[in-house]
């Protein structure tokens, strides 16, 4: 019993997760949301692993601070799938969640957006198709 309250909320990390997405999907540094809610980037960090909980008056903060209503914290949120079964449409958009979240993700999406040329996305994603693929078939 001892060991579970170690571990951290799944709720609480996904709230963390998202503060995290929301944050690099601005350019945003832990030190600069922290010093924008006079916390440190420490504290940030603990958030946004799940470690700590964030309250309520913080979270509708943070929510100011990165411009989302706070209802977006909580988008797709473990046991928040009403008339689906155990979570296909939940994995579905995680791996989006965990991509957006990654470095290089978040730098894919952006240069990927500045592509004006619907030909050239297009092309784009048929070769990181193929080269999925070509990884699978090794």
């Amino acid at each position: 019993m001892t060991e579970n309250k170690k571990k951290p909320n799944p709720i609480d990390i996904h709230v963390g997760s998202r503060i995290r997405l929301r944050r690099t999907m601005l350019g945003m540094s832990q030190e600069k949301l922290g010093e924008s809610l006079g916390i440190t980037f420490q504290q940030i960090q603990k958030y946004e692993k799940g470690t700590n909980r964030v309250g309520a008056s913080r979270l509708q903060n943070i929510a100011a601070i990165l411009n989302v209503p706070v209802s977006f914290f909580f988008e797709d949120a473990p046991g928040d799938q009403p008339g689906s079964a155990t979570g296909s449409e939940a994995s579905s958009s995680n791996y989006v969640v965990d991509f957006l979240s990654s470095s290089e993700g978040l730098q894919l999406n952006r240069a990927f957006v500045k592509i004006s040329d619907a030909k050239v996305r297009r092309r784009i994603v048929d070769l990181v198709k193929a080269l999925s693929a070509e990884g699978e078939a090794e």
